[in-house]
């Protein structure tokens, strides 16, 4: 599997906390070894666009979609 970034993920990221930043890199090599991997508790949000999210912390989610063999990261944002 490859990762691309959207620009408003990158916009996003840049802005969220350093911690965050580092937790979503252990969190994002969990994806790309197991989509089903505990800590990611991944699920569908949105079945029309295919939009996936899936945990960074307890306090922050990221999403993204599955196109093929590629992950299109699209947020990460504070989970309400």
């Amino acid at each position: 599997m490859t990762v691309v970034f959207n620009e408003h993920f990158t916009g996003r990221f840049q802005k969220a906390p350093q911690q965050i930043q580092k937790l979503f890199g252990k969190q994002l090599g969990f994806l790309l070894s197991d989509l089903r991997h505990p800590s990611l508790h991944a699920k569908i949000v949105d079945e029309t666009k295919r939009i996936w999210q899936a945990r960074v912390n307890g306090g922050w989610r990221f999403y993204f979609q599955i196109d093929g063999d590629t992950y299109k990261m699209v947020d990460i944002r504070p989970h309400d």
